[in-house]
């Protein structure tokens, strides 16, 4: 047997000696040997998956008290922090605390010592990410990192709290997984290594371990009338970021000969039918390798032609750069060292949209052929950039001055040893986070921390659009404020496995994944789901029946930030939203719309995400129909939300449609509306119980800016 701490493959048969020190351990409690002569490691805890989650669940569980293991697939620790994420997708980073804080002040005392700085002197260094500053000398944290930096705080984590690792270990997803009883007893691996635990915690970004235990899981999209979603499903015509060929002046052709379908499509571009609008798929958001660059002589590697490089397969990229593009290098952020964490931006970037559907189901072969994959159309993209004489001469002379650094993922080539899994299964656990419960519509219950990061998806799918032209799916980005995530999201269902906890795949909707998905949260993640685990074994019961007192408890000693109340500044932005707000509240992205409506954040208040508008054309087009249903008949105030201003128009027709006809007000949008900051009366109607109450808005003969920020109806 090899050594514990390094997770070294065993050598077969136990010599004297080697039984002597196993017998040695069985006093221990560490290690047991069955009959049958094969070496079970046993634990108090397991974690599948050397990710960000795993490292930081099994300091918690050592930190109280609990013997631990962390095996899994990875060669390094740390996931996609160490594997080229470095510029961290936040958000409110108030809401960050425990271990998942304690990380990112370990990374600020690595950039403390004069040696982190190889390339670059600390003082010229003036990196911000998200608008506030990389390095936060006040609070003792820094948000922007290099590869190499971040994975040696996770190597001093198992270090300093003595964790053992066994590395490039994988599970049998076949017959690995022992059950005994509604629990999980062991979980083998390909090498035939066992490991015995009270309580396991999954923290792999595939979710193998639970799919593995015949806990129930999801892949894709799914409908919007599974959840009540307004963002989940197909999202054709919906334009949110710049990754999409909306941002390009002039549109593109996705066939061979330009303008002709019968000459066939061009490469990585669908003939398929996209989907129709807010209908559930199979497919995926784009997967990228986050890449680390550098531009610094000292430290760079020119980019080289890649093994089997095909220019045909950048086609739409030529076509790109012709039409217009020129937003190559705006997301090269920038990370110390003259370093940066490359990600995805644009119509045709580092995203390879359409080639990661079966990633999640597939065998661990497919799997590499995936990746292979990816690899080589980015590294293809890149030499594209550099070599074909349809790229810009002046952005071919810049990606030339970039390379991938030396000292960077030194062991795989200098490229990231990590894909980004944006999202493979997704469990349907014991409780299901979606949009409502982010936006704020619904309130979470047994909260185990927050996240708080834009409601995010990149693209699914490039299709053709019925005009002819070359269009991506899927681009998704919504403000949210910070929010609660339910302990029940981290649990399988209890009958269908009660020691198990899910800390990177957790039960929730496509969309709502789309924020939880970032790293602190998987962090902070990691520490409630070990916590619970322990307070299980100290219980001898379920994961499921923990009880929430102590469980809260214990979270907020270690540092876990569960509730936070976003402070409002006079005169500052502020956002109502509408789980905090009396009565049924209909924003106006709930609302059916018909014409032409832009949608706008340049107010300083609002409903939820923004609010629309007309653009003051088109007059008598644009429509919006409010609809609900309302919890029992009888009388409700209906008030109708907007954002004042000097251009709005000053007589918009609003109707109720009720039990008795329908009634017209008409709007006067200059006037700051009275109720809340943002809503105006328009009087009391009765209305059924078997019928959606409706409100409309339209924009004929209207004088100015038509807005819409919402309906709501207040039981009288």
């Amino acid at each position: 047997m090899g050594r514990l701490a390094c997770g070294h493959r065993g050598e077969g048969r136990y010599s004297l000696l080697n039984m002597t020190v196993a017998r040695c351990l069985i006093c221990l409690g560490l290690v047991s040997v069955i009959l049958s002569g094969r070496a079970h490691e046993s634990y108090d805890l397991v974690v599948y998956g050397g990710t960000s989650a795993g490292v930081i669940s099994a300091v918690q569980a050592k930190r109280m008290g609990k013997t631990v293991v962390i095996v899994g697939p990875d060669r390094h620790l740390g996931g996609l922090t160490s594997g080229g994420l470095g510029w961290t997708d936040t958000g409110n980073k108030a809401v960050i605390g425990g271990l998942a804080r304690d990380f990112y002040h370990r990374i600020w005392k690595e950039y403390q010592k004069d040696t982190t700085w190889s390339f670059q002197d600390r003082s010229e260094y003036g990196g911000k990410g998200q608008g506030t500053p990389a390095i936060d000398g006040k609070n003792r944290t820094m948000w922007i990192f290099e590869p190499r930096v971040a994975e040696k705080v996770f190597e001093d984590y198992v270090s300093d709290y003595d964790i053992p690792v066994y590395r490039d270990e994988w599970l049998d997803r076949e017959n690995g997984v022992t059950l005994s009883g509604g629990k999980i007893a062991t979980i083998t691996m390909l090498s035939g290594k066992t490991f015995q635990g009270k309580m396991f915690i999954d923290a792999t970004y595939e979710g193998d371990l639970m799919a593995a235990s015949g806990v129930d899981y999801h892949v894709g999209r799914e409908g919007r009338e599974v959840y009540g979603e307004d963002w989940n499903g197909v999202q054709t015509t919906v334009l949110h970021h710049r990754h999409h060929f909306g941002a390009v002046p002039n549109p593109v052709s996705p066939y061979i000969v330009p303008g002709d379908p019968n000459s066939g499509v061009i490469p990585r571009v669908s003939d398929q039918h996209p989907g129709v609008r807010h209908e559930g798929d199979s497919k995926l958001q784009a997967y990228c390798y986050r890449m680390c660059l550098t531009d610094d002589p000292r430290n760079r590697i020119p980019f080289s032609e890649p093994e089997g490089y095909d220019p045909r397969q950048y086609e739409l990229l030529g076509r790109i750069y012709q039409a217009g593009w020129r937003e190559t290098f705006d997301k090269f952020d920038p990370i110390p060292n003259h370093k940066t964490d490359t990600n995805n931006h644009g119509p045709m970037s580092t995203d390879n949209i359409g080639f990661n559907y079966d990633y999640p189901e597939a065998s661990y072969e497919r799997r590499r052929e995936i990746l292979k994959e990816h690899e080589s159309y980015q590294k293809g993209w890149l030499w594209f950039h550099c070599s074909d004489p349809r790229v810009p001469k002046d952005i071919q002379a810049k990606m030339n001055s970039w390379g991938l650094p030396k000292d960077e993922f030194v062991d795989n080539g200098h490229w990231p040893h990590q894909i980004y899994v944006r999202e493979a299964r997704r469990m349907r656990g014991h409780y299901v986070m979606t949009e409502n419960e982010l936006l704020q519509r619904r309130k979470t219950p047994e909260s185990v921390g927050m996240g708080s990061y834009t409601i995010d998806s990149h693209n699914t799918q490039r299709y053709i659009t019925p005009e002819g032209y070359v269009q991506n799916e899927g681009d998704i980005g919504v403000k949210c404020p910070p929010y609660k995530i339910a302990y029940g999201a981290l649990l399988p269902k209890k009958a269908q496995c009660e020691n198990l906890l899910v800390t990177i795949c957790v039960s929730s909707s496509h969309i709502a994944f789309g924020s939880i998905r970032m790293e602190p949260v998987f962090m902070i993640l990691g520490q409630s789901a070990a916590t619970a685990a322990s307070l299980a074994m100290d219980a001898k019961g379920a994961v499921q029946d923990v009880s929430y007192e102590s469980l809260s408890a214990q979270l907020l000693k270690d540092g876990q930030i569960l509730e936070y109340e976003v402070p409002f500044k006079e005169g500052g932005l502020r956002i109502l939203y509408p789980g905090i707000l009396d009565g049924v509240v209909v924003d106006d992205e709930r609302a059916e719309l018909t014409g032409y409506w832009k949608s706008s954040t340049a107010s300083n208040s609002y409903l939820s995400y923004g609010y629309k508008h007309d653009n003051n054309q088109a007059k008598g087009d644009a429509g919006a129909a409010f609809k609900t249903l309302l919890p029992k008949a009888g009388m409700y105030a209906v008030q109708f939300a907007y954002t004042a201003n000097s251009n709005r128009a000053t007589n918009v027709p609003v109707t109720i449609h009720h039990m008795k006809g329908k009634t017209t007000r008409f709007v006067n949008e200059r006037i700051t509306p009275p109720v809340d900051g943002a809503f105006i009366d328009l009087g009391v109607f009765q209305f059924a119980a078997d019928g959606p109450a409706i409100v409309t808005v339209n924009n004929a003969n209207t004088d100015g800016f038509v807005v819409i920020d919402g309906m709501r109806f207040i039981e009288k």
